[in-house]
């Protein structure tokens, strides 16, 4: 299992009328967390579809506790729970400044081979990365 987390303050403009983080941008938020989480690992989005894959996301689950407010700084924790296949799952946890968890989620993505526009493996450098993290 493999555990990031990642900052980020919740912007004026991300908010709803009430200055509560707009329920829409949770996902961007677990972009961000899951963009980096793999950056700090060394793996690159941009170099894995110059490869000719990418990972759209096939499912997301959003489950909020509570909310988190304009100016707050939030830590996004993401989780790959297993070693990836075809798919690759991730979970998250946003936690608020009082270290309260606000909100926790799931996405799935799938690795897809861009010249045919069909499932494929994960790449085998993604592979070698993850795997001292699920001995």
């Amino acid at each position: 299992m493999y555990t990031a987390e990642t900052q980020l303050r919740i912007r004026y403009a991300e908010t709803d009328q009430m200055g509560y983080a707009y329920y829409g941008n949770y996902a961007t938020y677990y972009e961000v967390a899951r963009v980096e989480a793999l950056r700090q690992l060394g793996f690159q989005y941009r170099k894995m579809e110059e490869e000719g894959v990418m990972m759209p996301v096939t499912e997301l689950k959003c489950k909020f506790l509570k909310a988190a407010k304009y100016d707050e700084l939030i830590t996004v924790r993401v989780t790959i729970t297993q070693m990836p296949a075809v798919r690759m799952f991730f979970t998250y946890e946003v936690i608020g400044e009082t270290g309260e968890k606000l909100n926790e989620g799931e996405t799935t993505l799938v690795f897809i081979n861009m010249l045919t526009n069909r499932p494929c493996k994960a790449p085998e450098y993604l592979l070698s990365i993850l795997k001292p993290y699920f001995k």
